[in-house]
């Protein structure tokens, strides 16, 4: 670093004026040591910090309760922050170094020089006498790390204390669950000679064990089995007890002692148990299954002896369930709300006549049953802690309004918190870290794949294994883990069934914040009463109360996440200069037209998102932001990037876009970004969106391999075959969205290349001689695909039929012929089916058959299509049909004489485009799909009609 330093300083100094090189040769002799000294200890301190991390990885939340072993963690925390300072202030001061117009003209220019360097010695100096000093505090106070000590004792206890608790809930207080309940009893009764493994997957809290002793202890059930055994298994298992807990349920306690079976080994327990059972017929319960690696040796012991034997295991993990053959898997969901509501009520109003709830506090105990989200644990542990409570409003909306502090203090409620970290104990430290990130978005927020691995990667929560697969697949890996730990929802998939978005659960995120604050991972400002944070957080996201907010002291900032768009400007002006070692800052919705000017002092900024503000242009000095990985400027007014853009090397996704007709109607529904400079440069982009292209910037492309999504706008005829050659040097381009120069501008793509892995493909303009080009016919992945202004002359949907993939399928003024035509066995998978503007289609022909699977069909200005289609009525899996600007002739025959084509349709919309419904319908859920709940809000209601 030392050597580097120096070139640096020669060349500034060479710029700056006379006189200036010898005094800074002169600083610079005089600085050697200290600098080469600071090298090494820098390279040592990284590795301490490296240490540090992997240390407290490996202990979190394995010592639940040991109050000591806590407190000093906390400091192991505090020094491994401590150092992260130093690397962080390091990177910054390095980086600053190379900006002479901001750092040397006002520092180095000056003889305080070498000041920034200097300090960092004393501060390595402390940090290793603090670390000495804990090594020394471990010893005196006898902390355990790596053996299991009383508190896992103690948290192994609580675990079947939990399991047995459930085993013990009478039949009578089951609530829900009916269908589940009744295809497990199906299960156990039947006649199959093979053991049958069956197994019950769902988050904790949800009433696995409790479903499970229902049916265990159900007499029918009973009396089929010969033996039966109920054993928790627990996250602390040793095989060896659970073997013998096995033997003490099914062997006479005589025949145990005289044997001596209790000291013997493994294997010989497993032959035990083999020899025993191999001619009965047994029911065993395995509750609680954290690992999978458990059944190996349970394999073994329960012989498969063709007497029908079942296997019951109940489990948060997929992995574990998955060992069920046959699909006897059974995941149980949250409960219905009617159900939720009469599980409450019966705990809670128990003491009163019918368990009806009282008037006077209904409102509350309503929006206390809507936090729980059909938890049973929760419903059950709450409501029966308010029958203890005086039956008074007062009192019920202090409860409610000190919600989440009572999880997180009172013992009456730690039942449901001890159930919940469970799963956040089981993870490991690269999942743990992950999924606190998540605790800090809003409740019921939509968490989407593609945001929240972004910022994963810039907080440097993912691995980066250098092996060819990126750090975005592997945090889409982590998202994929922590679901099947049962600890998101997927709520959402994209045309090819890949998860797009998933729900924490609310009070598994309450009880997660706690250890994400305790822990000063990051804090969740929503508090309206909360005026000033001082907790020394990393992380700080802005969810409501904004206005509130006056000034932050912690230093120690990394992460400001805004949720809330009526953050003060002066705040955000305030943060940035408090906070100069930023990794991400995410604007989204602030209500800005310009950058502040500190954004570009930011040099340790990884993500940046100016997303749906008013900002309409980027400073030349972004060029700076050398380790700036994502910028998001899409509903943003920027049309034009400055040159300096293309330095970012390290830059892998780029979004920019101006929306002009949210129903995507016209050719020109996005803006074409102006991207000036050499592109060759950012190597590492991933995602490009959305810019106008020439020729120079068609060639420019073929230099960036590892593009996955691209957008490009403003295509023309004359570079089109340069602009696809430069895309078949794209191995993992997966979606690409094309848009021609105008509507005049037609494009030839007969002799091109297909891209034989594309998912995604939007291709937008006039195609040579109104046909589809041959390259169609290779497109056999395609997933999604929008035809817009083609101009074809030709049915296209002949041409598109061996798409047996294609699960939506969009024709906006794709097509100049009079009929269209689905036979059957066309489009297994399609979902959805929008045909858009095609003045001239008159008859739309739809065999029996065909698009077995549509859920959504709109059909927008299809001006002559007088009556409704009659083989509508054969697509029985129809749910909603959106309707716009459809003649009055169309709308008529719907609501007469044709309307039982359309009489198995629950859901249908009528609207013009110009309507607010049309708006509400649209653009609401447009907004918030993109970019989340609150944003819909903002959206410009003229947004809802085309070509604005």
């Amino acid at each position: 670093m030392a050597d580097a330093l120096f070139v640096v300083l020669r060349k500034i100094a060479q710029s700056l004026a006379e006189g200036v090189l010898d005094k800074i040769s002169t600083e610079v002799v005089e600085a050697a040591p200290i600098l080469e000294d600071f090298e090494h200890s820098m390279k040592q301190i990284e590795g301490e910090l490296s240490m540090l991390q992997a240390f407290i990885g490996q202990v979190s939340g394995k010592k639940v309760g040991d109050k000591t072993f806590d407190a000093w963690l906390e400091q192991v925390r505090d020094v491994a922050h401590d150092v992260e300072d130093i690397i962080d202030e390091y990177a910054y001061i390095t980086v600053q170094a190379m900006d002479k117009n901001s750092f040397f003209k006002r520092k180095f220019h000056q003889i305080k020089n070498f000041a920034a360097w200097q300090k960092f010695p004393s501060q390595i100096s402390k940090v290793e006498a603090r670390i000495q000093r804990l090594a020394e505090m471990r010893n005196r106070y006898d902390i355990s790390v790596g053996e299991q000590g009383r508190s896992n004792i103690l948290q192994s206890t609580n675990q079947h204390f939990l399991s047995e608790s459930a085993y013990l809930t009478h039949d009578s207080e089951i609530v829900g669950h009916a269908d589940e309940i009744g295809r497990l009893t199906q299960y156990l009764l039947e006649e199959k000679q093979d053991r049958t493994l069956i197994a019950i997957l769902g988050m904790g809290g949800l009433g696995k064990t409790t479903i499970a002793s229902s049916l265990y202890k159900n007499q029918q059930i009973r009396t089929v089995f010969d033996f039966h055994a109920w054993v928790t298994v627990s996250q602390t298992y040793q095989v060896e007890e659970l073997l013998r807990d096995i033997i003490n349920q099914l062997i006479d306690q005589r025949a145990i002692m005289s044997s001596g079976f209790m000291t013997t080994s493994r294997m010989r327990l497993v032959e035990v148990i083999e020899g025993f059972l191999r001619d009965k017929k047994y029911l065993i319960v395995l509750d609680d299954v954290w690992d999978k690696d458990a059944w190996l040796f349970l394999d073994y012991a329960f012989v498969r002896n063709n007497h029908g034997s079942k296997v019951l295991v109940t489990t948060r993990r997929k992995d574990v369930s998955s060992l069920a053959v046959d699909n006897y898997i059974i995941e149980l969901k949250t409960l219905q709300y009617v159900e939720s509501w009469k599980l409450f009520c019966k705990k809670a109003f128990r003491a009163l006549k019918d368990s009806i709830c009282p008037e006077n506090v209904r409102s509350w105990a309503e929006k206390i049953v809507a936090k729980c989200q059909g938890l049973p644990l929760a419903i059950v542990t709450l409501g029966s802690t308010l029958s203890y409570r005086e039956v008074e409003e007062q009192e019920w909306a202090f409860f409610y309004n000190q919600l989440s502090w009572q999880l997180a203090n009172n013992p009456d409620l730690s039942w449901i918190s001890n159930v919940l970290n469970m799963s956040l104990h089981d993870l490991p430290s690269y999942l743990r870290s992950c999924f606190l990130y998540c605790s800090l978005y809003p409740e019921d927020y939509k968490i989407r794949r593609n945001l929240i691995s972004k910022l994963w990667i810039a907080e440097g929560l993912v691995e980066d294994r250098e092996d060819g697969t990126t750090m975005e697949d592997i945090a889409e890996n982590y998202l994929t883990e922590l679901t099947q730990r049962s600890l998101f929802q997927v709520i959402e998939r994209s045309a090819y069934g890949r998860a797009r978005a998933f729900l924490m659960h609310d009070l598994l995120r309450e009880v997660t914040l706690i250890i994400a604050k305790k822990e000063k991972f990051g804090i969740a400002h929503g508090d309206a009463g909360m005026t000033q944070i001082t907790h020394e957080a990393r992380r700080l996201s802005i969810q409501r109360g904004a206005q509130s907010l006056n000034s932050l002291t912690s230093s120690r900032l990394r992460s400001i996440i805004l949720f809330d768009p009526e953050v003060p400007l002066s705040w955000i002006h305030d943060a940035l200069s408090r906070f100069r070692l930023l990794r991400v800052l995410c604007l989204r919705f602030a209500d800005i037209e310009q950058v502040p000017g500190m954004v570009a002092e930011l040099y340790n900024l990884r993500y940046l998102d100016f997303s749906y503000t008013k900002v309409r242009q980027i400073p030349a000095s972004f060029g700076k932001l050398m380790n700036l990985q994502v910028l998001d400027l899409r509903f943003s007014y920027v049309e034009e990037l400055p040159l300096e853009i293309t330095m970012l090397t390290n830059l892998r996704h780029l979004h920019v876009c101006v929306i002009r007709d949210i129903q995507e109607r016209s050719l020109n529904c996005f803006s074409a970004t102006k991207l000036h400079g050499n592109i060759t440069r950012l190597k590492n982009l991933l995602a490009l969106h959305t810019f106008s292209f020439n020729k120079d910037l068609a060639s420019q492309l073929g230099n960036l391999t590892q593009m996955r999504s691209l957008t490009v706008m403003n295509v023309r005829q004359n570079y089109i075959a340069e602009l696809w050659n430069s895309l078949t040097k794209m191995p993992n381009l997966k979606n690409l969205l094309l848009f021609a120069y105008d509507t005049d501008e037609i494009l030839n793509l007969k002799m091109l290349e297909p891209l034989l892995n594309l998912r995604i493909f939007w291709l937008a303009g006039k195609l040579e001689a109104g046909l589809l080009p041959a390259m169609f016919s290779k497109f056999q992945k395609l997933t999604w695909l929008k035809l817009a202004c083609s101009g074809l002359k030709k049915d296209p949907i002949i041409s598109l039929s061996h798409m047996l993939n294609l699960v939506d399928l969009l024709l906006f003024g794709a097509y100049c012929g009079v009929q269209l035509t689905f036979c059957a066995g066309w489009f297994p998978k399609l979902n959805s089916l929008q045909l858009v503007d095609m003045e001239y289609l008159n008859q739309i022909e739809i065999e029996d058959g065909t698009m077995t699977g549509l859920h959504h069909l709109e059909l927008v200005g299809l001006e002559n299509l007088k009556a409704v289609p009659e083989g509508i009525k054969h697509i029985r899996t129809l749910h909603q049909m959106f309707l716009t600007d459809m003649p009055k002739g169309f709308i008529q025959s719907l609501q007469g004489n044709k309307n039982h084509i359309v009489q198995h349709i629950p859901n249908i919309h009528i609207f013009d485009s110009d309507s607010q419904a049309v708006h509400n319908f649209h653009v609401v859920p447009f907004v918030s799909n993109k970019f989340g709940p609150g944003a819909a809000k903002h959206a410009p209601t003229n947004w809802g009609s085309s070509g604005t």
